[in-house]
């Protein structure tokens, strides 16, 4: 079966979002864009915290935390307990699009080992083109300061801790290629009969490896 589902894993600001619409114009058919940034934009504001305390309700959803004891400072993204329902909330809802017969193009940043093994078991069965969307920092950073909202340092947090499963079916690197030439590279290994590598990821994780 083709590709279902166009998984996007980056860092803030490497790209995604640009990829995925040049996606949407490039291929047959209709693909729905499904960005974290949708879900959490749609967390109520008291929920979203910059430097919150713990157990505040900011800690307790999104917390934007400054961190500033090495010798680089940057911008940490930390998800509490309700953020991480979110998190799970959101996967499933990725699934039930694919059930209901909805290509989806996926575009989120893997924070946390957890949230890969999340979607490897909520995406069971499904036929994933993961895509590993890479940038050089100096990139990025620049990126982030013309980006509104954007907390310098965010990207530098997870740059490297965000591709550490270090296996995909395609990569790109949006500061050396167009956004269309980024886009062909993954119209071709969509061509692919199946796509491999979140069954190996999967493998990998049930024997522990």
């Amino acid at each position: 079966m083709p590709a279902q589902v166009i998984f996007l894993n980056g860092s803030s600001s490497a790209g995604k979002t640009t990829l995925a619409k040049h996606l949407q114009k490039a291929l047959p058919g209709c693909w729905q864009h499904m960005a974290l940034d949708h879900f959490r934009d749609g967390l109520p504001d008291k929920y979203r915290g910059l430097n919150a305390p713990e157990h505040t309700l900011g800690a307790q959803g999104l917390n934007v935390v400054p961190v500033t004891d090495g010798p680089t400072p940057f911008t940490k993204v930390v998800f509490g307990d309700a953020g991480n329902a979110l998190l799970r909330g959101m996967r499933r809802a990725m699934r039930a699009m694919v059930d209901a017969n909805v290509k989806i193009i996926i575009d989120d940043v893997l924070l946390e080992p957890e949230f890969l093994q999340d979607y490897l078991t909520v995406f069971s069965g499904v036929n994933v083109l993961f895509v590993g969307v890479r940038c050089d920092l100096a990139s990025i950073d620049a990126r982030e300061q013309q980006r509104a909202g954007r907390f310098p340092g965010t990207a530098y947090g997870h740059f490297k801790s965000c591709h550490a499963h270090a296996l995909y079916d395609a990569e790109v690197d949006t500061g050396a290629l167009s956004p269309s030439d980024c886009s062909k590279v993954v119209e071709q290994a969509l061509k692919a009969d199946h796509n491999t590598a979140f069954d190996t990821l999967r493998s990998m994780a049930s024997s522990g490896l």
